[in-house]
């Protein structure tokens, strides 16, 4: 019989978004880490900011465990989404970094509180804003995912890399030949149904 240790195992997803996550950064440009590819500016540098942000308030200032890490970004007269981007002078190892303080400091707070511990997240309506230590790593885990899907698509559109980590692609096989019919098949068969 498998005995769970749930502490471990929501540890163990959220490590793995957050490894897929900074895996997008890999062997690119400066440029390329910071190029906003939708039309509301998204791109990889500012994604893994901006979870590092939220990652240090929601097991720190929620649970009375404030990081001490400077968040200018996230001040109330910060421009708005001033933490979903990199500033020229924010270097790609300074937000990793960041992202990495952040995961020790989450991980502390983890170990040291129960499942059932109670915190307060500041920013959500007071109605709702009390939560548990188990709340708060299931929404983390969420979080991390959905942006680490976010940073799947933009790194498809910088260079075709795509997958959940190094050696795993999670993809069917197929060379850029076999993709580029497949989405040409694709873009037929929207336009047949777009016709309907």
């Amino acid at each position: 019989m498998i005995e769970s240790k749930p502490k471990a195992d929501l540890l163990r997803y959220l490590q793995a978004a957050r490894d897929a996550l900074l895996w997008k950064l890999d062997g690119l440009s400066e440029y390329d880490v910071r190029r906003p590819l939708t039309p509301t500016g998204t791109n990889l540098l500012g994604l893994v900011k901006h979870v590092a942000s939220v990652e240090l308030g929601y097991f720190g200032d929620t649970f009375g465990r404030p990081s001490g890490e400077a968040l200018p970004w996230l001040a109330d007269d910060a421009e708005a989404d001033a933490d979903m981007w990199a500033a020229a002078d924010e270097s790609r190892e300074r937000i990793v970094g960041l992202y990495r303080r952040a995961w020790e400091h989450s991980d502390a707070t983890v170990s040291a509180l129960a499942l059932d511990a109670i915190g307060h997240v500041p920013w959500w309506p007071q109605e709702r804003s009390e939560v548990t230590l188990h709340q708060i790593l299931v929404h983390m885990i969420a979080e991390t995912h959905r942006h680490a899907g976010h940073a799947d698509i933009v790194r498809e559109l910088i260079d075709g890399a795509v997958g959940l980590r190094e050696g795993n692609a999670n993809m069917p096989p197929g060379d850029r030949s076999r993709w580029e019919d497949h989405r040409l098949r694709l873009e037929r068969v929207a336009d047949e149904a777009g016709r309907g």
